[in-house]
């Protein structure tokens, strides 16, 4: 219990420091509270593979690894080094990658059609139309023909336009709004056509 209690306040610590470093990289004002991050993995069990865009802190990286995802099954890109390095110490098990969402990684290619969920911290209001069709495009790759994609967003509307979604072939639904969370949050699971549940 003591050791939970130093790693958190140590990540709010690099949270601040990240955010005032380069606040438009980080995009939030304070990492995901904990009844969003249940919404976000609600749909998560043991034996899911689990990709993580943008895992900042790891607030949502422990509500994965709480839905019974084995923490070799979960594999994170992150492009703030401070935060890869938070995320290298305290899931020691995890594959933590260095990156941007928006490029193609190698490293992920032996897993392509492999990944049950991704989950998405990436502040996408602040990404170009081009940034967000290429991590679509590069998320879908990945993830098996039933998987899902989770966006959580602080405006009401899904960040990625319907005529983009239906370009790749995707269909958007709200499935829920945070209140609580600091700043309220709406939660898109985003499918192929077809696939939603």
């Amino acid at each position: 219990m003591r050791e939970r209690q130093r790693i958190i306040p140590g990540s709010y610590r690099r949270f601040l420091k990240s955010w005032l470093d380069d606040p438009f990289a980080v995009g939030a004002v304070a990492p995901s509270g904990r009844p969003l991050a249940r919404m976000m993995t609600r749909e998560l069990g043991s034996g899911d593979r689990v990709l993580e865009f943008g895992p900042g802190t790891g607030t949502l990286t422990r509500e994965i690894l709480a839905r019974g995802v084995a923490e070799t099954d979960l594999f994170m890109l992150e492009r703030c080094p401070g935060f890869a390095d938070l995320l290298e110490r305290d899931f020691p098990d995890a594959t933590v990658m260095r990156g941007d969402a928006t490029v193609r990684q190698g490293g992920l290619a032996p897993h392509r059609g492999a990944i049950d969920f991704i989950i998405s911290g990436l502040p996408l209001v602040l990404f170009s139309r081009e940034q967000k069709f290429r991590m679509l495009r590069n998320g879908f790759r990945l993830l098996k023909a039933s998987g899902a994609f989770y966006q959580f967003t602080y405006g009401g509307r899904c960040p990625i336009d319907r005529r983009q979604l239906e370009r790749i072939g995707l269909e958007a639904r709200c499935i829920g709004f945070i209140a609580l969370n600091m700043p309220p949050a709406f939660v898109y699971r985003i499918a192929r056509t077809g696939q939603q549940s």
